[in-house]
């Protein structure tokens, strides 16, 4: 038994899923497919994105995939490793970014309690 969180994809997965939903897996696979083909972006930079947002939100099936249809399409090494870098700091600069939320609630806190002081003098 593997105890992986992570189980390898199996055809005998991908035939679960199609039997116990086969309408919605019709319509994600078109949804695919629409989201994937060449448009106003080039497929090779469709798939630097997705490989960008699979380490933002990461998924390790959605990094691998990603990865290898990066690959397939052309993409360097280097180009990966810049998508993936470019991600890491989307995720930094997000936390940098919210943390005016703390700031503002130190602030209202702090001046709530200047003024509960004031109150009382």
């Amino acid at each position: 038994m593997d105890d992986s969180m992570y189980p390898p994809w199996t055809p005998k997965m991908a035939t679960q899923r199609r039997e116990m939903a086969p309408d919605a897996l019709t319509a994600f696979m078109a949804f695919n497919r629409a989201v994937f083909a060449d448009g106003a972006l080039p497929v090779k930079t469709k798939e630097l994105i997705a490989v960008a947002v699979a380490h933002v939100t990461q998924c390790p099936y959605c990094i691998r995939g990603h990865t290898a249809g990066a690959l397939k399409q052309g993409a360097t090494q280097q180009e990966i490793m810049e998508a993936i870098w470019v991600a890491a700091e989307m995720r930094a600069g997000a936390a940098y970014a919210h943390s005016a939320l703390a700031i503002d609630e130190m602030n209202r806190r702090a001046a709530s309690q200047e003024a509960h002081r004031d109150e009382h003098r």
